[in-house]
């Protein structure tokens, strides 16, 4: 099991939308949110942005784990690419994260999301820059 001591405070982007870094560890990270009311699109149903910001966001946490608390790696998004699968049937939503590959200045990484119920609700992959 992961060291719960690794996992970082939320920045004010995720906490605002309500999402929560639950799990993460070496080319790994999960994102949880409930489905709140201010998240559904003109049909009622999470917004399809809410679905990419979670996959972004858990992709992005996936390639940037480096077990030391002193020593922060950040990435940038160069190119991601969502597929919509099926609508939410649930109350919360899971962002699952893994790093597939990558070098020294760039990595790759796909990620799902899912509702609480397993529902696949989108996928993505995407191609991230590391920060210095």
């Amino acid at each position: 099991m992961p060291d719960p001591r690794l996992i970082e405070n939320n920045y004010p982007f995720l906490l605002h939308l309500g999402f929560k870094l639950v799990e993460w560890h070496e080319g790994f990270a999960r994102v949880e949110a409930p489905i709140s009311p201010f998240m559904q699109n003109r049909q009622g149903i999470p917004h399809g942005g809410v679905h990419a910001t979670l996959l972004d966001s858990v992709m992005g946490f996936a390639g940037c784990h480096t077990g030391d608390t002193g020593q922060r790696q950040m990435a940038l998004t160069l190119s991601m690419t969502v597929n919509y699968v099926a609508q939410a049937q649930g109350a919360r939503l899971i962002a699952e994260g893994h790093k597939t590959g990558g070098g020294r200045k760039t990595y790759f990484a796909e990620a799902t999301v899912r509702d609480e119920l397993g529902t696949l609700v989108a996928t993505a992959t995407g191609v991230f820059r590391y920060r210095s």
